[in-house]
């Protein structure tokens, strides 16, 4: 038997196995309109034909200058979800789950005449300086937010992801180095995320998953430790989401007292201790490309899901390779005219 060939359920939502493709920015939108084209559409249905059991469309953002570049994917026009429903269709035709990463890039938005966020803190000196959301603004950012949703669920998604990692938006805001605003989004540095999910969660149908990704840690100096970000998904579970995909890292310089790692697992324990602590389902993520290394992850409980990035950009069949790897050879894990292939 192998545990990453096992279904898992989530909500309303059962994968066919453990694998999942996390979100990774393909930076292909040639008419910077935000519309996915035929490059995405292949990009993820190949993904499915190769197996994969989730697969989560990239950072997809809820208004123009919440994009790090202009290249990238957006839902923030009902124009853009006739291209997402043909993808979302034909990946599953393959047997594979499908969601979108809903973000803003805040101070990020490299290609933004006045990128915004939280604060005035810009990430570096190569990057703009953000002018600060005023409340108003900060209120009808959630409702972009809610709305990028909506037209994600009508495009036909199984589940929403939000981006509150990487040192996006969301991450911003309930990063104590990066938001230092003295009203309630800054005594309470996890409303604004609190806020976004009730919005969404109220435009999702009932029992579709809500995902959030984050941070587990940050690298930067004067970054949070693993006890602050606890307590952060605790507030935010208790407004509704439903799993973690435990990541680290991503917000800004990296500093002197700790570096991201560089080794098979990383973050696993990461993973581990945010599931402990909050009961929720989690995806470990970060150099989990060896199949030995990701069927041990599921299989000691250290995470319910994994997510495979780079590996997958290699190879569209990692999930299948990694399940012949570990052991799996009934027919059915790859569609019918490669079966000559088992």
């Amino acid at each position: 038997m192998s545990y990453l060939d096992q279904p898992f359920t989530l909500g309303n939502m059962t994968v066919k196995n453990r694998i999942v493709m996390p979100p990774m920015c393909q930076y292909a939108v040639e008419a910077k309109d935000g519309i996915p084209n035929e490059w995405h559409y292949v990009h993820y249905l190949s993904r499915a034909v190769g197996g994969t059991g989730l697969i989560i469309i990239e950072m997809t953002d809820v208004e123009p200058d919440g994009r790090i570049t202009d290249y990238d994917l957006g839902l923030w026009s009902d124009e853009h979800t006739p291209a997402f429903a043909r993808i979302i269709e034909g990946v599953k035709q393959y047997g594979a789950k499908v969601g979108i990463q809903i973000a803003h890039a805040g101070r990020k938005a490299e290609d933004a005449e006045v990128p915004v966020g939280p604060s005035d803190i810009r990430v570096d000196e190569k990057f703009k300086t953000p002018r600060p959301l005023t409340i108003d603004e900060i209120q009808a950012m959630v409702g972009k937010f809610a709305a990028a949703t909506r037209r994600a669920v009508a495009a036909g998604v199984d589940t929403i992801e939000l981006h509150g990692a990487h040192g996006y938006l969301i991450h911003q805001f309930h990063s104590p180095a990066i938001n230092n605003r003295d009203d309630i989004y800054g005594r309470e540095p996890w409303r604004f995320g609190v806020e976004v999910i009730r919005a969404v969660k109220a435009e999702m149908p009932a029992g579709m998953p809500l995902i959030i990704r984050v941070s587990a840690i940050e690298y930067m100096e004067d970054g949070y430790e693993l006890e602050h970000l606890l307590g952060v998904v605790q507030r935010y579970k208790e407004a509704g989401v439903d799993a973690i995909h435990v990541s680290s890292g991503g917000e800004g310089p990296v500093g002197s007292k700790r570096k991201p790692g560089n080794y098979p697992g990383y973050q696993v324990g990461f993973a581990r201790e945010i599931k402990q602590a909050t009961g929720l389902p989690v995806i470990a993520v970060g150099h989990l490309d060896d199949p030995k290394l990701a069927e041990s992850v599921v299989a000691s409980g250290d995470a319910d899901l994994v997510a495979v990035g780079r590996a997958m950009l290699r190879d569209p069949y990692w999930a299948y390779n990694a399940l012949r790897a570990n052991g799996v050879t009934r027919k059915g894990i790859l569609p019918k005219p490669y079966l000559r292939g088992e």
